[in-house]
């Protein structure tokens, strides 16, 4: 498994951005997915988890309503649409898999990606 995160930039407040996360593997189908970001200072914070087939989400609380993620299983890739950004919202936005149930602790996943800086302006 290889994840590689991309999309992220700098944006100014109220804007919208869209991450990527492209597997390269072949089991990217069978896993299920999450975001998480860690701003400076601060530990790595989960945002979004999504189920192996796309039904199931979960978001944390601070991006309910402007975060979407979801997943194209036939292209191997995962997408966090970030929309009326804040300047909270500031982090490296890492992707991570995991062959079990959906969870919300980093420890817990198994693979991740690089990490793609977000910085949002005010």
């Amino acid at each position: 498994v290889q994840l590689q995160a991309s999309g992220g930039g700098l944006v100014q407040a109220g804007a919208s951005l869209t991450l990527t996360c492209a597997d390269s593997g072949r089991s990217f189908s069978s896993r299920n997915m999450a975001w998480f970001r860690q701003a400076p200072g601060k530990e790595r914070e989960f945002v979004a988890s999504i189920s192996w087939s796309g039904v199931n989400t979960e978001y944390v609380d601070s991006v309910k309503g402007r975060f979407t993620i979801s997943r194209m299983n036939t292209r191997r890739t995962m997408y966090l649409r970030m929309a009326e950004l804040k300047p909270e919202d500031t982090a490296v936005y890492f992707c991570a898999a995991r062959d079990r149930a959906r969870a919300t602790r980093p420890y817990e996943y198994d693979y991740w990606g690089q990490g793609t800086q977000v910085t949002v302006s005010s």
